[in-house]
């Protein structure tokens, strides 16, 4: 059996789908398994959709998120050229060869003509397709003579290739995720294979890349079912050995049916791409997870299981891990429904799992943090007060804000519930008391203690308006710890102006 080689195969016009990215994981996890290669295309032959900063995008992305092809245009490998822009010589010659068989024909047909056939069917209430009841009345090599084919292209008449549909056979094709099927080619319309500029249209290129590039098993998006008859055809067309298929299912929308969209990242509050992606035609930049705070361990593992289940229902897989489980008959037929939730979780289960000095340097990058003036060591303790609580890195700063400012205002239902008109000479007597000790924990702790115990007080009583002084909320970790990381001088001089501002 020849080596295993996939392909993960995009067209730069525009940011990468999570639906690309998950094909392309599979790709590379599918590959890893078998110990083949994982090769990087860009389909770039579609100029009028080209977006500048696509393709460096894409591979960005996938950087980022550790699917690191084998072969690419950066890569390099044996089989390039990587960019089908650069391919033209290839497919001139297979362009050549296809036309000497009986399965291509030339067509001179102009968009005004094919217009006017289109309405004149319409007028009939039917649909036109060029397909092999049609091709027969239209102007193609089918219907002129070799002279006169040869005198249009010789005075540079414009024309496409078409592939000329057989007539009344079933097509067998087999599917790895969805089994058997068949289709008759009747159904088929004669699709065009070289555009009137001589490049080849996607169904062609594919074809003769994925042959030149000795590419075993496609992985491809459902939407290119409709697609595999002719392309199976094409394969006998050329008398090449046809890869085998796998069309995976949809990404499917939070709520409701359908395709998850851009539309669905806008309005539930998520992204739809692993990194920002700033369009320069409209100015408009769109979210990536990676900007949004995810851990690209989590993403991965996340988008792995949007479709595929490992043994024993795991979870919590590295990328490792997937590549030595993954099987593409495992891959659900169903779509697999998007949770931003479900994403959320993956990203606390990752963070919990970073340590504290991973955590730190992650945080120190945070924009919110870089006026912040504390040591490492006291950041390091903040994070670990904090981290299980948090689902990005920002949390920790978000919920811990209290470590890094005083409180400008307090609670009004926390006033209502820790402070009384005793409150103030309790604070006081407090503050007094703090101020002589070290500010350890664990000393701070028994002083509280010594305080409750000798007022004969609740401990309630002390502990509520002391979190409220310092954070302005009733939140926040254990106070011992609160006042230690503040430490003594942070600490009184926030004790001291809530005395004064609690009313």
């Amino acid at each position: 059996m020849s080596k295993v080689r996939v392909r993960f195969a995009p067209s730069p016009t525009g940011p990468l789908h999570l639906g690309g990215v998950r094909t392309a994981l599979y790709d590379y996890l599918f590959a890893k398994n078998q110990g083949g290669d994982f090769v990087l295309r860009i389909e770039d032959t579609d100029t009028a959709r080209y977006v500048e900063g696509a393709e460096e995008y894409i591979m960005k992305a996938l950087e980022w998120c550790g699917i690191i092809p084998d072969e690419s245009p950066i890569h390099g490998g044996n089989y390039g050229p990587y960019r089908q822009s650069e391919r033209r010589d290839i497919y001139d010659k297979y362009t050549a060869e296809i036309l000497k068989t009986d399965y291509a024909y030339i067509a001179f047909d102009t968009p005004e003509e094919l217009e006017k056939v289109r309405a004149e069917y319409e007028a009939k209430g039917e649909v036109f397709s060029y397909n092999n009841f049609t091709r027969n009345s239209m102007r193609n090599s089918l219907t002129l003579s070799e002279q006169e084919t040869q005198e249009l292209i010789n005075q540079n008449v414009p024309y496409v290739v078409r592939f000329k549909m057989p007539i009344d056979r079933i097509v067998n094709l087999e599917d790895i995720i969805r089994g058997k099927s068949s289709v008759n080619t009747n159904t088929l319309d004669d699709k065009v294979l070289v555009k009137n500029d001589g490049m080849p249209t996607y169904h062609f290129a594919n074809i003769i890349d994925d042959h030149e590039m000795e590419i075993t098993h496609v992985i491809r998006g459902e939407e290119w079912l409709p697609s595999m008859p002719l392309h199976v055809l094409l394969y006998e067309a050329m008398g090449w050995t046809a890869p085998e298929f796998a069309h995976l299912s949809l990404i499917l929308k939070p709520e409701g049916k359908g395709k998850l969209s851009k539309r669905d990242g806008a309005k539930f509050g998520f992204p739809v791409f692993p990194m920002n992606f700033y369009d320069e035609a409209t100015g408009e930049t769109y979210k990536g997870y990676k900007e949004e705070g995810y851990l690209p361990e989590a993403f991965v593992n996340f988008l792995a299981l949007l479709g595929w289940s490992p043994s024993d229902d795991k979870e919590i897989l590295s990328l490792e891990e997937m590549a030595a489980e993954f099987d593409l008959h495992k891959v659900h037929k169903a779509g697999a429904r998007f949770s931003k939730e479900k994403a959320e979780w993956f990203n606390h289960q990752y963070l919990q799992k970073q340590s504290n000095e991973e955590l730190l340097e992650s945080f120190k990058n945070l924009e919110e943090t870089q006026n912040i003036n504390l040591s490492d060591e006291t950041l390091l303790k903040i994070i670990g007060l904090m981290k299980e609580r948090a689902t990005f890195v920002k949390d920790i700063y978000t919920q811990g804000k209290f470590f890094f400012e005083a409180p400008a205002a307090y609670d009004e239902k926390a006033v209502k519930k820790a402070w009384n008109e005793e409150t103030a000479s309790i604070m006081t007597e407090l503050s007094e008391k703090l101020n002589t000790k070290e500010f350890k924990s664990e000393i701070l702790k028994e002083e509280i203690h010594h305080l409750v115990e000798e007022k004969g007080l609740g401990f309630g009583k002390v502990m509520m308006p002391l979190r409220l002084a310092l954070v302005g909320e009733l939140k926040g970790p254990d106070v011992p710890d609160l006042l230690e990381i503040l430490g003594k001088e942070e600490s009184l001089t926030r004790l001291k102006l809530a005395i004064e501002k609690i009313k």
